[in-house]
């Protein structure tokens, strides 16, 4: 158990310079910005685009009223200089993807993919917010495309498959809201996808090798023999699955039943939040690290694909996603996450897990906070040489679960846990708001060579935690002196690849 170091009475730019020893007189942190809106809420996470070439990245995220309600605010990109809105773009349901970045439209400016809710997927110019395309469910007797009519999850960029100069998009559809807890009807088969970035076209479509739904963003990556891959998986909350590894020209020929499965989850749970990549051997392959939804960790080697080694977190669910960093002090990368106690929606708790990179051991765990599904992000921020990780918790009565009528009374907290010194230090703290599904942004926005943090708060006066009323986002100016780029300073990572 690590000691919890935790200031509740110090502004927010003394409480980080006490944390860092190695703080800049010469440049205090403080809070750049502080933007509020109204009426909604986000499950997406921050991504930086410099949209007004003004030298400073600005941010772009998906946002949402409360399930099935529309609104003009369904996509958002703010200034990173005073975090006005640039643009905005509407949406039918909620927008819960975070963006994929690729200039598509060849303007030399970065454009936007997002996905979420009921089909949305849009390509949107990064410069202005136009749309450049849009996906249109498809009235089709097509054996896989029928089923591409449910929700988008993240995407990912993969290599040019039709020679027009662009990369495309790997991306998964899926997860039918019309399907009951437990119960095996109205389940459809989840549709890996690839779209071409410039038209939108789909160019390649395929179901999962199993039959099974699937909410899980898939990866693409190559090995150093140039070998192209990808990993998805299937499953969910109360069905089992599968994780699965197939050559990308596998699925553009439609020929996923050629995939191999590397990973079954043993309980009636699947695989949902995305895996990540990472040299654990050091045979300069990447390897696979997954972590179910009944909170099984599998290390896949990337090259041989036999096991290297798994871990179970007893009692407890993951929807969350590993961040990944030196945290142990030996040169193998760590994984960092945390998990729910008990079983959705009655979670009675959060488990914060730190599983050593060469062996899968636990070296670290604590229990802060209650359930949330924002994942981890990583940094030196001392420069001891041992990464740091930032949270965002809900402080609040965990056992009353997420869908409890008693009273809530909720308070969310941004902390910094140091595994060097032991210690855990709160960065800011708001009473009132909550934070379930964002994950916070790290990164040097105006490229002074000093570390931001971006993130988002949501106002919650109602006993419902998954009720969106408002939105508070944020951007601090650290006075953290950046020796060294960000690896994983977001979600699925500071390239949003999920590779290390």
């Amino acid at each position: 158990m690590i000691k919890k170091t935790v200031v509740y009475s110090f502004p927010l730019y003394v409480v980080i310079t006490i944390f860092l020893t190695q703080a800049c007189r010469s440049h205090p942190t403080k809070i750049v910005w502080d933007q509020s809106f109204a009426g909604i809420g986000s499950q997406s996470s921050p991504r930086p685009i410099d949209i007004n070439h003004d030298g400073v990245d600005d941010l772009v995220m998906g946002a949402c009223k409360n399930e099935y309600q529309p609104t003009d605010m369904g996509v958002l990109a703010l200034d990173g200089k005073t975090g006005k809105v640039l643009w905005q773009v509407a949406s039918d349901d909620q927008v819960y993807g975070s963006a994929t970045l690729e200039d598509i439209n060849g303007d030399q400016s970065q454009d936007v993919i997002i996905g979420g809710r009921w089909a949305f997927l849009k390509a949107i110019d990064g410069s202005n917010g136009k749309v450049i395309w849009s996906y249109t469910r498809p009235d089709s007797t097509d054996p896989v495309l029928k089923y591409a009519h449910y929700n988008f999850y993240n995407s990912v960029l993969v290599p040019d498959q039709n020679n027009d100069g662009v990369k495309d998009i790997l991306i998964q559809n899926g997860g039918n809201h019309a399907a009951s807890p437990n119960d095996s009807i109205h389940r459809y088969p989840g549709v890996l996808m690839v779209f071409d970035g410039k038209s939108g076209q789909v160019l390649a479509a395929d179901l999962m090798p199993d039959g099974r739904e699937s909410y899980m963003a898939p990866l693409y990556f190559e090995q150093p023999d140039k070998s192209q891959w990808i990993v998805f998986g299937s499953g969910g909350e109360t069905f089992g699955g599968h994780l699965f590894l197939a050559r990308l020209e596998d699925l553009m020929h439609r020929q996923l039943k050629n995939a191999v499965i590397i990973a079954t989850e043993p309980t009636s749970q699947g695989f949902i939040g995305p895996p990540v990549l990472a040299d654990i051997n050091h045979d300069q392959y990447v390897d696979i690290i997954s972590i179910t939804h009944g909170s099984s960790v599998f290390a896949i080697d990337g090259r041989t694909s036999k096991m290297i080694w798994s871990t179970t977190i007893p009692a407890s669910e993951s929807s969350n996603s590993f961040a990944v960093g030196q945290f142990t002090g030996d040169e193998t990368p760590d994984f960092f996450t945390f998990v729910s106690r008990g079983v959705w929606p009655h979670s009675t708790g959060s488990v914060q897990v730190l599983l050593d990179g060469k062996d899968g051991r636990i070296a670290f765990t604590d229990s802060i906070g209650c359930a949330g599904f924002s994942s981890p992000v990583a940094y030196d921020l001392n420069h001891d040489g041992t990464d740091e990780v930032i949270i965002s918790i809900n402080e609040y009565d965990c056992n009353r679960g997420y869908t409890a009528t008693s009273r809530l009374d909720i308070e969310n907290k941004l902390l910094a846990i140091n595994f060097k010194n032991h210690e855990i230090q709160n960065i800011e703290q708001l009473k009132g708001f909550k934070n379930i599904f964002s994950t916070p942004y790290l990164g040097d926005l105006d490229h002074d060579g000093y570390l931001d943090i971006v993130y988002s708060q949501f106002y919650s006066p109602t006993d419902d935690l998954l009720i969106f009323l408002g939105m508070r986002t944020k951007r601090v100016s650290t006075s953290i002196k950046m020796k060294k780029p960000v690896k994983w300073g977001g979600y699925m990572g500071s390239n949003a690849n999920g590779q290390y």
